[in-house]
């Protein structure tokens, strides 16, 4: 399992909240967590890329800023209009980029993720961004969850507006093109196996729509129609409608 070399008061605690264990130093081989210039890091032996989740600088500053408002693709998905942002629950949130672009848009977010990986960094990054100024609220509508979607989603008796589910894709020749740090992060954390199980559950616990991202020419979640559907120039948003949950 991937560890934590603590750098800061708080790392301890940090590991401990999402079940990783603590270094005493940088492994021989693998994928460890560190630190870096105060921001907790993704890294690989041997390799210089490093994961780090910034909501409030790098390219989520830029998106924040330039990224087109309620103009994008996924927020006219998830129906957010002037008067209505809707209570969203990203049940595969990885990294929360998504999830940051509809909190920094007025909705709140719960964010579920199975990998503890993935957790630390983006819990991490939600720190930062309660720290900085010009994020503090956009972060303050953000709740992280460690949960695997699928029993959560099952157990929950909660409802939300949304549901949004972005199921790890693959696509040949796909990883290729990506960064390699990226890549090795999307390795690390494994592929989204029970993706198609997840749709019925959301239908059940949303009340307005559930949307599903998917890379534009791939398949629909689980064979199912979408009602209608969102296309940009490589990514397709699916738009269910909710099903009723009989007495």
């Amino acid at each position: 399992m991937t560890g934590l070399l603590p750098a800061r008061d708080g790392d301890a605690a940090l590991a401990g909240r999402f079940g990783l264990p603590l270094l005493q130093a940088i492994p021989a081989a693998g994928h460890y967590l560190t630190v870096e210039d105060g921001a907790l890091a993704l890294a690989e032996v041997g390799e210089r890329g490093r994961v780090v989740v910034d909501f409030v600088g790098g390219a989520q500053g830029h998106r924040r800023k330039f990224g087109g408002g309620r103009g994008q693709p996924v927020a006219r998905a998830v129906g957010l209009k002037p008067d209505y942002q809707p209570s969203v629950l990203d049940a595969t949130a990885g990294l929360a980029r998504d999830g940051f672009v509809l909190a920094s848009l007025g909705c709140a977010l719960t964010l579920l993720e199975r990998s503890p990986v993935a957790c630390a960094l983006v819990a991490d990054g939600l720190a930062r961004a309660l720290a900085a100024p010009e994020t503090a609220a956009i972060a303050a509508r953000m709740q992280l969850v460690h949960a695997d979607a699928l029993h959560w989603l099952q157990q929950t008796a909660e409802h939300w507006d949304v549901v949004y589910l972005d199921p790890m894709f693959p696509e040949p020749g796909k990883r290729a093109k990506s960064k390699k740090d990226m890549a090795a992060f999307q390795t690390l954390i494994g592929g989204d196996a029970d993706a198609d199980a997840l749709l019925a559950p959301a239908r059940r616990l949303a009340t307005r729509r559930v949307v599903v991202k998917r890379p534009r020419h791939a398949p629909w979640l689980a064979g199912e129609k979408p009602a209608f559907a969102y296309e940009g120039d490589s990514t397709r948003f699916d738009v269910y409608l909710p099903v009723a949950v009989s007495a």
